[in-house]
This record gives C-alpha cells, sequence and structure tokens, in this order.
C-alpha cells in the first residue's frame, strides 16, 4: 500500500472513527462577549442575579453553586463543573443535559457556542 493511501486512510478513521472535534478550540473569545450580550444578557448577567444567575468565573464552578440564587432541581442535580464540554452541551440542549430546567434557550451554531464559551473561560468573565 503507497504512503498516500496509507496517510489518507488514517485521515479518514480520523474523521469518522473518532470523537467530534469541540468546536471550543477555536472559539473567539471577542465575539464572545457580543454573542453573550446578544443571546445570554436578556436573563443573565457577569456580576448580577437576573432571571438566570450571575456568570463572572462560571467557567470550572460547580453547577448550582451560587450562594443567593434559587436554582431549579434539575441544575442541582448536576454533578460535573462547568469547562468546555459540559458548556457545550448545556448550550446545545439545556433541557436535555437538565431535563426541569427553567433554562430553554438553546445555541445552535458550533461556532457561536464555541465562541461564548472562549468569552465565558477569558479573564474578561473570570
Amino acid at each position: 500500500m503507497s504512503r498516500s493511501l496509507m496517510v489518507a486512510g488514517a485521515l479518514l478513521s480520523l474523521m469518522w472513527g473518532s470523537q467530534p472535534v469541540l468546536a471550543q478550540e477555536s472559539g473567539d473569545a471577542e465575539r464572545g462577549a457580543t454573542l453573550y450580550q446578544q443571546r445570554c444578557g436578556a436573563c443573565h448577567s457577569l456580576d448580577a442575579n437576573r432571571v438566570g444567575p450571575k456568570h463572572r468565573g462560571v467557567y470550572g464552578r460547580q453547577p448550582a453553586s451560587i450562594p443567593d440564587f434559587h436554582y431549579s432541581t434539575a441544575l442541582r442535580k448536576l454533578k460535573e463543573p462547568w469547562g468546555d464540554e459540559t458548556l457545550d452541551r448545556w448550550l446545545t440542549n439545556p433541557t436535555a443535559m437538565a431535563p426541569g430546567t427553567a433554562m430553554g434557550i438553546r445555541v445552535p451554531q458550533a461556532q457561536d457556542r464555541a465562541d461564548i464559551i472562549a468569552y465565558l473561560r477569558s479573564p474578561a468573565a473570570r
């Protein structure tokens, strides 16, 4: 088998046989800040609880851990800290991740999710 055929086979194997690459690896925090304001800002803020809890420092934090916010039972059941994968799953479909949650807003575009997550991970939101 020629080297180019082996490389092509390996690439196809990686494309179809492996886990998808997380969109977060290419997130743009600056664009994410704008998207956060547009998509999340009606209910969330970095520094104040609103309809939803404040988000400053959410990246790496345990779900339902802001002491002065009343979380749904569904959210209090989540145990994994908010990181790239959990935030991506959450923003993709919160009701699938935590059935019974009050959060019903989805971010369907992978790049939009990646950018919002990059912003939440950035020093500006820590």
